[in-house]
Parts: C-alpha cells; structure tokens; sequence
C-alpha cells in the first residue's frame, strides 16, 4: 500500500495570510502549485472579527460565519471572485479591513456542482475523491429521514453542517465522536447525545443520514464532508495526560483543529503559516471557530507540530486544559504540510 497519494498538498490544501487594504485586493496563494479554492474561510487576527466562510457552490459575497448560528448572509464586498490560484475581496471589514491582518484557509473540492442523487434527496455537490473533500447544498424534505449524497468514494469521517436560509447552530458530526452525538462549531458545548440527529447511522461511501425532526423540514443547508487520506489528513481523537500527550498523523501538519469533547471548551484553530516559536515547531498563536475574538497568544495550549504528527502539554495550576486535560477526550481535525514519508518511500525531511 502506498505511503500516500497525495504529495503535493498544496494542490488541495493552502493557508494564506495577508494584510488589508480597505480596497478591491486579489489574494494569490503562496504554494508552489496553483489552486483554485473552492471553499474559503477568512479570520481576522489583530482584532475581533467574524469566520466568514464562502464557497463555490453558494457563491462569491454569500457568507456563513462560524461563530454565529444565523442564516447566510450576502456581503457584495466581502469575497468577491475565486481565482486560479486564490480569491479576491473587497472593502468589508470581516474580509479587508485597512491595516489589519488576516489568515485564509483555502480547500480544494471539485469546481462547479454537479447533481447527485445518491441521496433519498438530490444534492448539488463538488467533490474532491483524491482529497476527500467535498461541498454539498440540498433542502430538507418535509418530513421524517433522509440521506444526501457527498460524492466522496469513501466514507467521511467528519461533517459540518449549516442551514443557510434561517437562524441554526453549526452541525459538526465527527465519526470518533459517534454518530450518536453531534458538537456545536459555534459554541463551547461539549458533544450531546442525540441518536436522531444522523439517525445514530455513520456517514457510507456515498450518503449521510439525517432526521428533519433535529433540522428542520424545507429548509436549505450546506454540508461539507471530510474522508480522510493517508498522508494527507487525520480526523482522530485522543485522551489527555498530566504531563503531554503524542498524535501521530503520518505527516506534518499544516492545520490543525482541536475541541475538547467530553466537557465544554473552545475549538483551537493552529496552523504553520502564523508566527511560530520555539525553534520553528512550536504553534501558539490561536483562532476560535466559536468566537469572533482575535488572535490569542497562549502559553500553555499550544502544540508541537512534527514530522509525524504534533503534541499537547499541560501547564501549571489547571492551564492548558483546553488542548490536554488529564482523563478527558479530545477530538482534532489535521492536514498536511508534507507526508512523513512520500509515495515513493522517501521519507521528508523532519523539522
């Protein structure tokens, strides 16, 4: 079996950061290979801001916010055009604003939409089955269950899901959660039990499970899936420790997303392209998907991303507890910088 299929992960996966300019301001990707994006998210860091979240389906100014559980909201000067090899914005603060600075993280997924009636309902969906990455828009029928199709060859293992025409919390399924359980991406929550909501089924090769008595019938949503490819992404969990705690990924991760599960507490966004310390490995400046505050510079819930993988630690008097606390589950989300080992079993160079 091979090491990895994918190489190059910056054909599907690229973080871009930048600094506004109050004008119409075209964001080119820094990868060595360019890629289009096909769903964006945008945080500003110096300041408090929104996650603005576009993406290629629902289309340019139309824009979901994570740390808010209201409807779609259009933004004429907020992401105005995908390009092929990034995006432009316009002169919305949440986007742009003069002076202040931002970080983009940009997924591959498959272009324009196509039909898919894997699904008791039609979906339109782009799909990536080399990344494992795709983007789904259905209405939820009248009543009872159904299944939407996500055009992935392979099972997801995670799924996020906004309503998009109404006010609705983020949906996020995650399969070392249990699909019996679901988390809220805008609130601290930790998982509840819910055995409708993916009607206590995980997502198969081609459909996911839903129940309109948890969601709401006639109602639009966008769901984006995530199947996990060796070398290239992880969505895993792992329990904390008193002192620190080794994940191994199978490569270096690139971004990296952290909730801790089994009590309430923040989601932890990291990734390589913000300012790192400690000799390069060391990931301390922190985004939250549940809160519109800025950038935090934390001295205890950091990570160490490695060659394989990353680590957690525990600070002094019960800090860093968000990213470790002994006993308690943790669940993350990763992608790569570069495999630990190549397709052709090379291994890359550790840092």
């Amino acid at each position: 079996m091979a090491y990895t299929t994918i190489d190059n992960p910056e054909l599907y996966f690229q973080t871009k950061t930048y600094t506004g300019t109050g004008s119409s301001h075209a964001i080119t990707l820094d990868g060595s290979e360019d890629m289009q994006p096909d769903w964006v998210w945008i945080k500003r860091r110096n300041s408090a801001g929104g996650n603005m979240t576009t993406d290629v389906i629902r289309g340019v100014t139309k824009t979901l916010i994570t740390n808010e559980n209201g409807a779609e909201q259009t933004f004429s000067n907020g992401l105005t055009a995908f390009g092929s090899d990034g995006f432009t914005v316009g002169s919305e603060d949440g986007f742009n604003k003069a002076s202040d600075t931002f970080v983009a993280w940009n997924w591959k997924a498959g272009g324009s939409a196509s039909s898919n009636s894997n699904g008791s309902i039609t979906s339109s969906v782009s799909a990536s089955t080399d990344a494992g990455f795709s983007i789904s828009t259905f209405t939820s029928p009248g009543s009872g269950t159904f299944t939407f199709g996500h055009g992935l060859s392979s099972a997801p293992k995670v799924v996020i899901l906004k309503r998009r025409d109404g006010s609705q919390n983020w949906i996020v399924g995650h399969d070392s959660a249990g699909w019996g359980y679901w988390l809220k991406l805008n609130d601290t929550d930790a998982k509840l039990s819910n055995t409708s909501m993916w009607q206590n089924t995980a997502p198969s090769s081609s459909i996911v499970s839903l129940d309109t008595s948890q969601i709401g019938t006639s109602n639009t949503f966008v769901a984006y899936c995530f199947a996990e490819k060796k070398g290239y992404s992880k969505f895993g969990s792992y329990t904390g420790t008193s002192s620190q705690v080794f994940i191994y990924t199978g490569f270096k991760p690139k971004f990296i997303l952290i909730k801790k599960s089994s009590e309430g507490a923040s989601w932890h966004l990291f990734d390589t392209s913000r300012t790192v310390s400690n000799g390069g490995n060391q990931l301390n400046k922190i985004l939250f998907p549940n809160s519109s505050n800025a950038e935090s510079d934390d001295a205890y819930n950091y990570v160490d991303a490695v060659s394989n993988g990353f680590r957690c630690f525990s600070g002094p008097s019960g800090q860093g507890t968000e990213t470790n606390k002994s006993g308690h589950t943790f669940i993350y989300m990763a992608f790569s910088e570069s495999s630990f080992v190549n397709s052709n079993g090379v291994p890359t160079n550790a840092r």
